[in-house]
């Protein structure tokens, strides 16, 4: 089944509590956290997501747009995230942070840019619970889907075939109705969405919506099937 994680980049960031009970049903709440140096924003750090974790019942999924993951990383476990990806542009050692992640407890993710190619880091995938494939240019929320994202999409669930890893695929940026049933058909299972929930008049409705929306395109896709 497809996970449907809500970014509350979309949400109203002076009642995040409310904001997380308004998709309750989801699979994760997405977490985007920028430090202005990676990318050109600033949204939220550790006290934060500590307060968030303490709210809700929905597992956090950390994604970290920032500058020395590896030093950061391992904080944002300790502060309740159950998932923390990483840029592995940013990272100096992703393996080893990896592994950091994993050993305190939660789920360790790799982040690739649209303009950095899955091939060179094949050999770190058995290293990951979850390999994430930007489908916008990080560091805003609301942009456009870049259709041409959708072979690397491809490319990523053929390694992972490949190797026989169980391991997720996520997709973040423009994901909505009319997008998310060709990143489900490329090989994506876990979709991040932020205006296209936020945005909603009922944003649990629209997190139902979206994962009928994935599943039904999963369910004869390539990958689903075998083939």
């Amino acid at each position: 089944m497809a996970q449907i994680n809500p970014s509350i980049l979309s949400a109203d960031f002076a009642r995040l509590a409310d904001e997380a009970e308004a998709v309750r049903g989801s699979d994760w709440l997405h977490v985007d956290v920028m430090d202005n140096h990676f990318v050109p924003n600033l949204t939220l750090g550790v006290p934060v997501v500590e307060s968030l974790a303490r709210a809700t019942d929905i597992p956090l999924d950390l994604h970290l747009m920032i500058e020395d993951p590896d030093r950061w990383a391992p904080q944002y476990v300790e502060a309740g995230a159950g998932s923390v990806t990483f840029h592995v542009e940013a990272a100096a050692a992703p393996v080893r942070l990896a592994r950091e992640i994993r050993a305190k407890g939660a789920r360790a993710s790799m982040a690739l840019k649209p303009g950095t190619p899955i091939e060179p880091y094949e050999d770190l995938l058995p290293e990951l619970d979850m390999v994430l494939i930007m489908t916008v240019e990080p560091g805003f929320g609301g942009q456009a889907f870049l259709d041409i994202m959708l072979p690397k999409i491809r490319r990523t669930r053929e390694l992972i075939a490949k190797h026989d890893l169980e391991l997720w695929l996520q997709v973040d940026g423009g994901v909505a109705a009319g997008t998310i049933e060709r990143c489900a058909e490329a090989g994506a299972d876990v979709f991040v969405a932020g205006s296209a929930v936020y945005g909603a008049e009922d944003p649990a409705e629209a997190v139902r919506n979206l994962r009928g929306l994935a599943d039904k395109a999963a369910a004869d896709a390539w990958w689903a099937c075998g083939h």
